[in-house]
Formats: C-alpha cells, structure tokens, sequence
C-alpha cells in the first residue's frame, strides 16, 4: 500500500505489493515460452523489476508448483509464471493483486448503513458527498500522519470512532477531545498538532459504546477505515493513493 522503497526482504516485499509497477505484457510473452523453470525465473524477476533477482529455482513435491529463493526468502509459483504464494497470500504476479487481501476485505466488509453513526465526531469538507468512517487512536502514529492527508481532502464526510487501544492516556485524550465544545476541531489539534482539549473529560460520553463497536467489528488496530460501499481498509496509506481508493469505494 505504500509506494516502492528500499526493501530487506520479501517480508517487506509483501507489504508493498500493491504498489508495484505493473508488469508489461512483453515481459510476460518472454516468461511463458521455454522450460516451466526459466519461465517461472523470468515471470519473478520480471515482477521483482531489478530490486531484487531470483537466485534459484527448484521443483516442488507439488506438480506443477515451483519453489523460488530470493536471497534467504521463499515463494511458491506455478509452472506458468502467473500465480505466487507468498507470506501465505496468493498473488497474480501480472497485475500485482493480493487475491487472499481481497478476499479478507470481502469477508471483512460491513453494512456501513449499520454504523451507529451519532456516537461518532463528523467532520464535513465541502459538499460533504463522499463518505468514510475511521477508527483512531490517539497515541498512534498513523494515525496523526494519516489526519494531517485527511484535512486536504475536498468534498468528504469523516465520521471518526476514537479508541484507546495503545497507551493509558489514550482513553484520557480521547475523552477529553469528546468533552470539548468543538470534538472535530479538539480531535484535529489533538492529533495533528498534539494539543490535548484543555478539559477534565468527564462529561458523559460514548467510550463503553465506541470500544463496543470496535470489538464488534474486529477493529483492534488503527488508523481502519471503513469506506461507504463497506470495504475495510486497515493501516495507513498515502494521501494520494487514499484519495483514489475514496475515490473507487465512493461509486454508487
């Protein structure tokens, strides 16, 4: 999800396979012609595109299915050079979708229309069309990062459930950014510019129900964001590449 860098590893490799370059179709033409081996060592490290280069390449137990090493790291390919399993996901190496992610947003998706959506602070930029919900937590550093790409967004609504999962004040910042006269504003200080609400926090507030929520949803790490079409997005990804994916979640 995050654009390519200097990796350690095909751990790392994995985490950033959404935002690898497609691979042309010439390269693919070239890694289906010859022996099954060559054409799962050309298909690999045309999609690997020079970060890294496939060291070896062995027959498996399994027909049809090949082991690469990419320096201590394995993957597991088919003959044809079109499918990898790797880290436990299945990836088309083509087009660089992690099948198993999809799948797990599927399963993971929810009825947005279900979101008890007045337990949450509301934020409005502009027309206000698009529509997500996001779990925060104050003490998280994705978090702030991903606030500070939030406020340039253009024609939004933000309904953001504040949790406290990370550190014992968090629930205390949390509280206070709910007793605050303008919660949007105090959770926006709070985390872009670290400016606790100057408050006791103990006004009634929905915390019990916002830790609820999240437990019914399987929330248990921040910053997820929940798109309007129910598709979940777990972690922090870049202000652009979030704006396109709003962008997609947002089609009627």
């Amino acid at each position: 999800m995050h654009s390519f860098r200097a990796l350690t590893g095909i751990k790392s490799l994995i985490k950033s396979l959404i935002a690898l370059v497609a691979i042309s179709c010439a390269g693919f033409a070239s890694a289906q012609s010859g022996d099954a081996g060559a054409n799962v060592r050309s298909a690999v490290n045309g999609w690997l595109k020079g970060r890294y280069q496939v060291e070896e390449v062995r027959k498996t137990p399994v027909s049809g299915i090949w082991e690469v090493r990419i320096g201590n790291d394995l993957i597991y390919v088919d003959e044809k050079g079109q499918f990898a399993f790797i880290e436990g996901n299945l990836v088309e190496l083509r087009s660089n979708r992690n099948l198993t992610r999809e799948r797990v947003d599927e399963l993971m998706s929810i009825n947005f229309k279900d979101l008890p959506l007045d337990i949450a602070i509301k934020q409005v930029h502009g027309n206000g069309k698009r529509v997500f919900a996001i779990f925060e937590d104050a003490n998280c550093g994705y978090c702030k990062k991903m606030r500070r790409d939030l406020a340039n967004l253009k024609d939004v609504t933000i309904y953001t459930y504040v949790v406290a999962f990370l550190s014992p004040d968090s629930e205390t910042k949390a509280k206070k950014a709910l007793c605050a006269s303008d919660k949007s504003a105090a959770w926006n200080d709070l985390l872009i510019s670290g400016k606790v609400p100057d408050n006791p926090g103990t006004c009634d507030n929905p915390m019990p129900k916002l830790r609820d929520l999240a437990q019914k949803l399987g929330v248990n790490a921040t910053p997820t964001v929940f798109f309007s079409n129910g598709r979940r997005l777990q972690g922090y990804v870049a202000g652009d590449q979030f704006e396109k994916m709003l962008q997609e979640n947002s089609k009627p």
